[in-house]
C-alpha cells in the first residue's frame, strides 16, 4: 500500500481533470501525482518530459509553490477503447488543447499514463 492509495479515485476518465483542479488549487502535489501511473510520462516543462510518478510529484511541488489557480475546463468527448481512453480539454484561453491517455486500473479506477498539458506549435520554434 502506498501513500497515494488514500486519495479519491477517478472512477471515470473525466473525473481526473476535476480531481486535478481540486488538488492543484489545494497545493497538494502528492494528490496530483496520485492521478498518474507509476511510470507515467508528462510532456512538461514545454519541450521536455517528466517521467515517473515521483518525478511528476516533484515537478508539481515546484509549480504549486507559486500558488497558481486552475479553473475547470469543459472536457471534449472522451474516446474509450477497452481499458484505454483519450481525454482532452480546450484551454479557456483558446491556445490549442490538452490531451491525456488514461488507463483503467484493476480496481476499475483510471490513472493518467501520458499527459500532454500544452501543445507547442511547430511554427513556434521557427
Amino acid at each position: 500500500m502506498s501513500e497515494y492509495d488514500e486519495y479519491e479515485k477517478a472512477m471515470r476518465p473525466e473525473d481526473i481533470t476535476r480531481l486535478f483542479v481540486e488538488r492543484s488549487n489545494a497545493g497538494d502535489a502528492a494528490g496530483v501525482a496520485a492521478l498518474y501511473e507509476e511510470d507515467a510520462v508528462m510532456a512538461y516543462p514545454p519541450g521536455g518530459r517528466t517521467t515517473g510518478r515521483e518525478a511528476i510529484r516533484e515537478l508539481w511541488e515546484k509549480v504549486l509553490s507559486h500558488n497558481p489557480r486552475f479553473e475547470q475546463e469543459e472536457p471534449l468527448p472522451t474516446l474509450i477503447s477497452g481499458d484505454i481512453a483519450l481525454t482532452s480539454t480546450p484551454p479557456r484561453d483558446g491556445s490549442g488543447a490538452r490531451a491525456q491517455v488514461v488507463r483503467r486500473q484493476p480496481d476499475g479506477s483510471w490513472l493518467r499514463l501520458l499527459d500532454q498539458p500544452e501543445f507547442v506549435s511547430p511554427s513556434a520554434g521557427s
